[in-house]
């Protein structure tokens, strides 16, 4: 094989340095991508296409992306890690690396075969050709010159631009026929009012291709479920790739699940008890932390699913459907295992119950359910209560609704909910009600004394804590959402006489959405704050515009596009770098609070050993106590001990799970010992241009590296002497900084 290697270097370097020429010093980096927006380019195209595109235009766009998509993330990219060839600039001294693109894309991914340029625009010729054979004059020659280009630029040689055609041609043709044979056996079986005038998908007949979506009920429920159950199977199998590390929280929780309780300082019993489960069934691992966040994600589509089949039609169902997967904020509650997910599930299902039992024919059993759910929800979150609110909203302002409180289901309900919240208050009775003291500290009612905040220091934040939760939840809901929700709430209230289900929904979201908005005036409101409030806002909006007169199919096109790239990219920040051209600063990238941890926890783990092998460890904060305990092997197996090896910072009053704990008391359980102490840095602050540097794939630098920090008096205090170890910073995906630690060896704790 060594000639093959000494012919694909000599190709290249023709290629590269022999055929350079101004001409080309300005076109092959431009035909790479470099300077093009092709996101925003694609993502206008798809949203004409799909507004005023005929069937095959349609199908034929929607196999490119979904050639590309998958082409790219379950063959181009693994065949690239296993081979792992370096790229040509890397491995030739003379290789002419020009380019803006050359240099971003060498920086995001140092392997060479196969050229994903060349098998994405293969791809795409070849699904292009399938739909329209004239396209080849086109697609085919412009497929070829961007793969010359990449030799060109000097990011790849020969044989991988001719390995990423031959791959990207050949599963595109296995793609469509494969998706041909599914949908003649399963579109004959599932979708027949969908397949009877669209047998062929790669030949569709505009004459005959017309669908009438209000009579295929059926077939929108079943394209639902297929879409949930893609979904969770897709969702699962991105938790077990471990492309994202546990969050804090996920962490500390994970650690309530080995000391099971009645409640905790924070938060009620049940996320704990959930983390048992699915760790029990799937290990201590990423995947057994999270394993039920999709599982929850998926039961409420098909309950919003269902739901809105029934009270409005199956085609706004699934509408619905698709909003619920273009929502920043619903996206990131179906991977992460916070309290968030099964408190939402369990709002969700007290509304589906309460609407039938508000009906005139509702019964009893409809009222257990909802009372049933209440006290779930209230298990996992206490923001649960507050749909109490909502239902005294609900009976205040809807006569004809007040029949149902002299009837005892609603008492029923009412009885069941207050028998959720016994565990929590016999542990808070224990406890002397901290969490009371807690959740009033975090809604800003009080300081971190106790003492009532100054209403002065409330009006001067006021502005920029409104300002900032309202353009959050704008981002997180989705702009077009956001917009769309807040408009079909109005016409809810103007209308709440004759449309009595757009007034219940109204009453069931309303109060949580608005009563946090108008307290961001007085604190700052997280936006995760108001995630049961977003499920019936959406329902009120489908409902609300599929009656509407006003043509809504562009801007929703226009949503769901923007809303689902949004979700790609939470999925895997990596993707804008490979965009742009030019990896996002670490400090810089969306992934920042959930990369790096597992390095980071390994470092300080090597930092313990090297300082003493006997040494126990000491985190600044609750949320790094939790995440050292499960990234550092030694560390997660003590967890389960009587004897952890990572440690929280003690305090004079109690500010976490911690302080109750016995084992977690190192100045009794350690006496004597020797430790590392480990503070989490801020993120250096960016040079303020630092976002359009970006974008023109330059470096970007930092306004200034703050000093490193004196360690705490608390801890000086505590031990014999304390030694600044120095700081670390931890270099992931590429060599970007993601974390920053500070160290600090002590020996012998008094």
């Amino acid at each position: 094989m060594h000639w093959l290697q000494s012919l694909d270097t000599a190709l290249f370097h023709f290629i590269n340095s022999t055929l350079a020429n101004p001409f080309f010093d300005w076109l092959m980096p431009l035909l790479s991508g470099n300077g093009v927006p092709w996101l925003p380019a694609v993502c206008l195209a798809a949203t004409v296409i799909f507004y005023f595109g005929k069937a095959r235009l349609r199908l034929c766009a929607l196999f490119m992306v979904l050639v590309v998509t998958l082409g790219g993330a379950l063959i181009i990219d693994p065949i690239k890690d296993s081979i792992s060839r370096p790229r040509p600039f890397v491995t030739l001294p003379d290789a002419r690396l020009f380019g803006k693109t050359g240099a971003g894309f060498g920086k995001i991914n140092n392997h060479s075969l196969p050229s994903a340029h060349s098998a994405n625009w293969f791809a795409l010729a070849t699904v292009g050709f399938f739909f329209y054979r004239r396209s080849a004059w086109i697609l085919f020659p412009l497929a070829s010159s961007v793969a010359f280009s990449r030799i060109y630029n000097g990011v790849h040689y020969p044989t991988d631009v001719l390995a990423g055609a031959i791959l990207g041609s050949g599963y595109a043709i296995a793609f469509l026929l494969g998706g041909q044979m599914l949908w003649n056996f399963f579109g004959k079986k599932f979708f027949p009012r969908w397949h009877e005038p669209l047998p062929n998908l790669l030949n569709p007949k505009p004459s005959t291709f017309n669908l009438q979506p209000s009579t295929l009920d059926s077939h929108w429920l079943r394209l639902g479920y297929l879409l949930i159950a893609l979904a969770l199977v897709g969702r699962w199998l991105y938790l077990a790739s471990g492309i994202i590390n546990l969050s804090g929280d996920e962490a500390y929780q994970w650690l309530w699940s080995k000391h099971l309780a009645l409640s905790y300082y924070s938060k009620p019993p049940g996320i704990a008890y959930l983390q048992w489960i699915s760790t029990a069934l799937f290990g201590n691992t990423e995947f057994g932390v999270r394993f039920f966040s999709p599982l929850l994600a998926a039961v409420m589509s098909v309950m919003l699913l269902r739901f809105m089949a029934r009270v409005v039609d199956a085609r706004a169902a699934f509408v619905l459907l698709l909003m619920t997967f273009a929502a920043p904020l619903l996206v990131a509650g179906s991977v992460l295992m916070t309290i968030d997910p099964p408190m939402v599930l369990f709002w969700m299902w007290s509304i589906v119950a309460g609407w039938r039992a508000v009906q005139t024919d509702g019964k009893t059993r409809d009222w257990l359910i909802v009372g049933l759910a209440l006290g779930l929800g209230f298990l996992f979150k206490y923001t649960a209560a507050l749909q109490l609110l909502c239902w005294i909203l609900f009976f205040c302002l809807q006569p004809a609704a007040r029949i149902h409180l002299k009837k005892i289901g609603p008492w029923l309900a009412l009885g069941i909910f207050a028998l959720g919240t016994v565990p929590v208050l016999i542990w808070n009775a224990q406890h002397d009600w901290i969490t009371i003291h807690h959740v009033a500290g975090d809604a800003g009612l009080l300081d971190q004394t106790h003492a009532p905040i100054s209403l002065t220091e409330k009006i001067k934040n006021s502005l920029g804590y409104f300002g900032e939760f309202t353009g959050l939840e704008a981002i997180l809901l989705n702009p077009f959402f956001f917009i769309a929700a807040l408009w079909a709430m109005c016409g809810a209230w103007k209308r709440r006489a004759e449309k009595p289900l757009w007034f219940f929904l109204l009453c069931m979201s309303a109060p949580l959405f608005f009563g946090y908005w108008l307290f961001s005036f007085h604190s700052r409101v997280l936006p995760n704050w108001i995630a049961a409030a977003v499920p019936p806002m959406f329902c009120l909006t489908v409902a609300f515009w599929n009656e509407s007169k006003l043509r809504m199919k562009p801007w929703l096109a226009i949503a769901m596009l923007l809303g689902l790239v949004a979700s790609v990219f939470m999925h895997d920040t990596r993707l804008l770098g490979r965009v742009v051209g030019n990896p996002l600063p670490g400090d810089a990238d969306p992934a920042h609070r959930s990369a790096g941890w597992r390095e980071t926890a390994q470092l300080v783990e090597t930092e313990r050993v090297n300082f003493d092998p006997n040494a126990f460890i000491i985190a600044d904060h609750y949320s790094t106590t939790g995440l050292y305990s499960f990234y550092s092997e030694p560390a997660r197996i003590a967890a389960t001990s009587t004897k952890p090896l990572v440690y929280c910072l003690d305090s004079e009053v109690p500010m976490n799970q911690f302080v109750y704990w016995d084992e977690y008391n190192y100045r009794q359980q350690r006496r004597g010992e020797n430790a590392i102490y480990v503070m989490r840095l801020d993120p250096y602050p960016l040079e303020k241009n630092w976002l359009w540097k970006w974008l023109k794939r330059e470096p970007v630098g930092f306004r200034e590296i703050p000093a490193p920090r004196a360690v705490l008096p608390r801890i000086v205090g505590e031990f014999e002497s304390v030694t600044n170890l120095g700081i670390r910073e931890i270099k992931i995906r590429d060599g970007r900084i993601f974390q920053r630690v500070q160290i600090f060896g002590c020996t012998h704790l008094k």
